[in-house]
C-alpha cells in the first residue's frame, strides 16, 4: 500500500511502525475470509482491509477519529485471525492498537460509553474490586429477580431471543451492556486460593528449575483452580514456582481500550517484579495460564521499546514469557497414560492460535494424557469473548458465541478444554457441556483433583 506520511510524522516511532505495517498490505482481501465481523455483517468496513483503509486515512492525514471510524474499529475483536491468514505478514495487531490509542486521544465518546469503559478499567484489572463487583452483581440479580433469567439453563435461550435474532445495532446502550455483564457473572463465587498471594512454592523432590507464574486479575477470582493446577503440575515436575510481589494485571484490558498510559504503567510494574526475580535467583520462564495475557506480555518488548529504562528488561521478559502448555512440553506431565475414554473438544483461543501461534501443543499434551481430542469446526473463528468485547458489543458477541457452541457440540464431547479464562466464561454461558482449562485436565490425570464442574460420572480409569 502506498503511503504519504511526512518526515516529521515518521519521527514518531508509533507512526513509523504503523506506516511500515500499512506499506506491507497489498489489498489482497484474504483477511476478509476469516474475519468474524465481516463474516457476520458483510460490510467491507468491518473487515481488516476496510479498517486498514480508515486507519491509514486517519493517521496519515493526522485527523481526529470520526464516529464512523470509531464504530468500525470498536467492532474489531482483535482476534488476529487476519494475521494468520495474511500472506504479506501485515502486523494488524500493532496497527489497530495504535488506532485505538489515537481514538482515545482525539475522540469524545458519549457519556454512557465513557462511563462503562471507565467502570471496566477501574474494576476488572483489580482482583479485590472485581470480587466485590461480582458479589454486587449477584445481589442486584436477586433484588431484581433476574437470577432465573440469568440461570445457566435459561441464559442461552434468553440471550438469543434478546440479541441473537436482532440486527446488529449501530450503537449499544448502557442497559444492554449492563445485562451482558450480569449474564457473565457466576452464580457462585469460588473461595480464595491459598496461592492467591505472593509466595514461593517449593517443588517435590530435587529442584530442576524455577519459574514465575502470572497470577492475573480476573482469572484467580473466577477460576482459582486454573493456577492451582498449573502450580501442582510444576512442583510435581521438580519446578519451583514463584508468585512475585508487586505483580499487577498484564495491561491487556486497558491496552485494547486505547488507554496506552495505563497499559504501559502496568507493563513497567510487571517488568520490575519479574526483573527482581531474574536478577535474584533467576527464572527459566514466566508462565501464563491465560492466553490473552500471554499475547500482551510477549509484546512488552515492543510496547516499551522507546523507554530507555525498560526497553532491554521488557525484551528479556517477552523472551521468557511462555504459555503453560509450552513449558509443559519441556518438563512433561508425568507418566503417559492409556486412553481413558473421555472425549475432549479443544477450543483454541484466538490469542493462543493467532496471537501466539500455538496450535498443536495443547492438543498433543491432551492426547498424551490419554484423552481423545477432537478439533472444533471453524476453529479459527472467535467465540466473541475478546476481553471486554462481550460486554461492549453484546449483539455480535452472542452471535459468535452461539456459532462457536454449535460447532463445539458437533464433536459430541464429554468436556471442552481451553486455555483462556475469557473463552471459558463466554462459552459456559450457552453450553451444558463442562468447559475447563487445559492445565486442569492435565493435572487431573497426573494425580491432581477433579476439575470443578465435571460431572461425577466422568471418571478416570484406575
Amino acid at each position: 500500500m502506498k503511503t504519504q506520511f511526512s518526515p516529521a510524522q515518521l519521527k514518531d516511532s508509533h507512526m513509523a511502525a504503523s506506516e511500515k505495517i500499512l506499506r506491507s498490505c497489498v489489498h489482497c482481501g484474504f483477511c476478509t475470509a476469516t474475519c468474524p465481523t465481516y463474516l457476520l455483517l458483510g460490510d467491507e468496513l468491518d473487515s481488516p482491509r476496510g479498517r486498514i483503509y480508515m486507519i491509514k486515512d486517519m493517521l496519515e492525514n493526522n485527523k481526529p477519529a470520526t464516529p464512523e471510524v470509531v464504530k468500525h474499529v470498536d467492532r474489531c475483536l482483535s482476534c488476529l485471525s487476519c494475521m494468520t491468514t495474511c500472506p504479506s505478514g501485515v502486523h494488524y495487531m500493532h496497527l489497530v492498537d495504535h488506532a485505538r490509542a489515537h481514538i482515545e486521544q482525539t475522540y469524545t465518546r458519549s457519556f454512557s460509553d465513557r462511563f462503562m469503559r471507565q467502570l471496566l478499567a477501574l474494576i476488572l484489572p483489580y482482583p479485590n474490586r472485581f470480587r466485590l463487583a461480582l458479589a454486587g452483581a449477584w445481589l442486584v440479580g436477586r433484588v431484581l429477580a433476574l437470577r432465573s433469567w440469568l440461570s445457566p439453563a435459561n441464559k442461552a435461550k434468553q440471550l438469543a431471543l434478546q440479541h441473537g435474532a436482532a440486527p446488529i445495532a449501530a450503537k449499544v446502550g448502557f442497559l444492554k451492556r449492563t445485562f451482558a455483564m450480569l449474564a457473565l457473572a457466576p452464580a457462585r463465587l469460588p473461595g480464595r486460593s491459598p496461592y492467591d498471594k505472593p509466595q514461593t512454592v517449593s517443588p517435590k523432590g530435587e529442584r530442576k528449575g524455577r519459574v514465575a507464574l502470572l497470577n492475573g486479575c480476573a482469572q484467580p477470582v473466577l477460576k482459582p483452580g486454573i493456577n492451582e493446577a498449573a502450580i501442582q503440575l510444576m512442583i510435581r515436575a521438580g519446578i519451583e514456582v514463584v508468585l512475585p510481589k508487586g505483580e499487577v494485571c498484564c495491561g491487556a484490558l486497558v491496552h485494547h481500550m486505547g488507554r496506552e498510559h495505563d497499559a504501559l504503567n502496568n507493563a513497567r510494574t510487571n517488568v520490575d517484579a519479574w526483573a527482581r526475580e531474574i536478577e535474584g535467583k533467576g527464572l527459566d520462564a514466566i508462565l501464563i495460564t491465560a492466553s490473552g495475557c500471554g499475547t500482551t506480555i510477549k509484546d512488552y518488548g515492543f510496547m516499551l521499546r522507546d523507554d530507555p529504562a525498560y526497553a532491554e528488561k521488557a525484551a528479556r521478559v517477552s523472551t521468557l514469557a511462555l504459555d503453560i502448555t509450552e513449558y509443559l512440553t519441556r518438563v512433561g506431565i508425568g507418566t503417559v497414560l492409556p486412553k481413558n475414554g473421555i472425549t475432549v473438544a479443544y477450543h483454541s483461543a484466538c490469542s493462543m492460535q493467532h496471537g501466539q501461534k500455538i496450535t498443536d501443543l495443547p492438543k498433543k499434551l491432551l492426547t498424551q494424557a490419554g484423552f481423545t481430542v477432537k478439533d472444533v469446526p471453524e476453529a479459527h473463528i472467535c467465540c466473541g469473548s475478546a476481553g471486554t468485547y462481550n460486554i461492549m458489543q453484546p449483539d455480535i458477541a452472542v452471535q459468535l458465541r452461539d456459532r462457536k457452541v454449535a460447532n463445539i457440540l458437533k464433536t459430541k464431547p464429554d468436556v471442552i478444554a481451553a486455555g483462556n479464562i475469557g473463552c471459558i466464561t463466554q462459552i459456559a454461558t450457552a453450553c451444558d457441556v463442562p468447559i475447563v482449562h487445559t492445565a486442569e485436565l492435565l493435572n487431573w490425570v497426573a494425580g491432581g483433583p477433579r476439575p470443578e464442574g465435571l460431572p461425577s460420572g466422568l471418571q478416570l480409569p484406575h
